[in-house]
């Protein structure tokens, strides 16, 4: 049987229960009101739509689409659409209010908003994605606007779905609106460093944890689990920056090379083998995908799916160091266990976040009808990812909170106090 990144865990937690739990202890840390902590707790709209298909064979297949705005208080409401086959409300909860968290870790004007479709996009042609896609801009052009709610690609879309939703929100409007979406093309506004732009935040992200815990990147040694986007970049960038690469995985496999993996080779391996490492002979395949996680190495990058760290393997983690560039690769029951054994994780909300900040870039441009260079972009990124780490791990060291808490805390503490000075609703 084929392994399935990440490896299937049994009891899985709920994402919105593990995010309500972080949630919980960094409003207590704060003394949050009671208003205050109802009103951030809750999502602000969730709306649910029927999309009435026709498939390739004539046929019409009905699927549900979800859209969260979490919330709206510090601007309008940023976050992906996923395609994806176990799409479900709760999750898009969790990820719209990890959203609203990120944006305020990194000081960018926006709330947090999610959306998916239950969808299978492998199973389904060119074609009809693009039917699907515009049916959900569709169904959901109330919602969507460049200063209401403004989607971006996630796990099954991307640049192609973007320039679709795009189109589709114009002809309603009468008027070509960039703005409306990020992670589009390039020629149709995208911005110049978004590809990277994620696996670039998780790189500033462990240098700066590095440089607080004293790694020499030069002698320090780096797995990463999840070769996507993400992944690669994360691998690549601080490959440059001196760390060994000892493993990689994907939903093919994992491989290990303790000499240190050639990223720049297995990046032109998986481009010209339909976008895996199946086959990849530059390191060891392993028995076991899921032991990456426990190798014995000084930074881990979970940059897979959710719930890849959970009680059953954290005792078993030697790292010193997670940069979590997947959204939610913790689970909240193996949060005591990694903080007990010392190890430094820097949190999602805090690791990922350079994707949001580069939208936040994009959509910034696209209102200003001018682009910057890409040298620019990443100046400004980098920037903002490293006052971020040094915000939280000051957080981190006036509450006496592991980095994840602090990040909450700086989040929840932002976006409580503009609600205050707003008045309330």
């Amino acid at each position: 049987m084929a392994y399935i990144e990440p490896a299937p865990i049994k009891d899985k937690e709920n994402p919105l229960e593990s995010m309500m739990e972080r949630f919980n202890i960094a409003a207590e840390k704060l003394g949050l009101s009671d208003e205050v902590y109802n009103v951030l707790k809750n999502p602000a709209k969730q709306v649910i739509v029927s999309l009435p298909i026709t498939m390739d064979n004539g046929k019409i297949q009905v699927f549900e689409g979800i859209r969260v705005i979490h919330s709206n208080i510090l601007g309008p409401a940023k976050g992906g659409i996923r395609f994806a086959p176990d799409v479900h409300l709760d999750e898009v909860r969790a990820l719209a209010a990890w959203m609203t968290w990120k944006c305020a870790v990194v000081d960018i004007p926006y709330g947090g908003g999610k959306g998916g479709v239950r969808c299978n996009p492998r199973e389904m042609s060119k074609g009809e994605i693009e039917r699907l896609m515009r049916a959900y801009t569709m169904a959901m052009i109330d919602v969507f606007g460049p200063d209401k709610d403004i989607p971006a690609p996630d796990m099954g879309t991307g640049p192609r779905e973007m320039a679709w939703l795009m189109d589709e929100y114009s002809k309603a409007h009468g008027m070509t609106v960039p703005a409306v979406v990020t992670g589009k093309p390039l020629v149709l506004g995208g911005s110049l460093g978004r590809t990277e732009a994620t696996g670039r935040g998780v790189m500033v992200s462990a240098l700066s944890a590095m440089q607080k815990l004293k790694i020499n990147p030069f002698q320090a040694t780096c797995a990463v689990q999840g070769f996507g986007n993400v992944g690669s970049w994360a691998a690549q960038l601080l490959e440059e920056r001196g760390l060994k690469i000892t493993a990689i995985s994907d939903h093919t496999g994992a491989f290990y090379n303790e000499k240190g993996i050639n990223i720049e080779e297995a990046i032109k391996h998986k481009e010209a083998n339909n976008g895996t490492l199946e086959g990849f002979k530059g390191g060891d395949l392993m028995e076991n995908p899921g032991d990456l996680l426990t190798l014995d190495v000084d930074v881990l990058v979970p940059a897979a799916l959710e719930d890849v760290i959970t009680a059953a393997n954290a005792d078993k983690i030697k790292a010193k160091l997670i940069v979590e560039g997947a959204n939610g690769p913790t689970s909240a029951k193996a949060d005591a266990i990694i903080n007990d054994k010392g190890i430094m994780a820097v949190p999602d909300i805090l690791a990922n976040a350079g994707g949001v900040t580069v939208s936040y870039f994009e959509w910034v441009q696209n209102r200003l009808g001018y682009k910057w260079t890409a040298d620019r972009v990443n100046r400004r990124s980098d920037r903002i990812m490293k006052d971020a780490f040094e915000h939280v791990y000051q957080a981190s060291q006036k509450y006496d909170v592991p980095m994840r808490i602090a990040a909450y805390i700086v989040a929840i503490d932002k976006v409580a106090k503009t609600y205050t000075f707003r008045g309330g609703f």
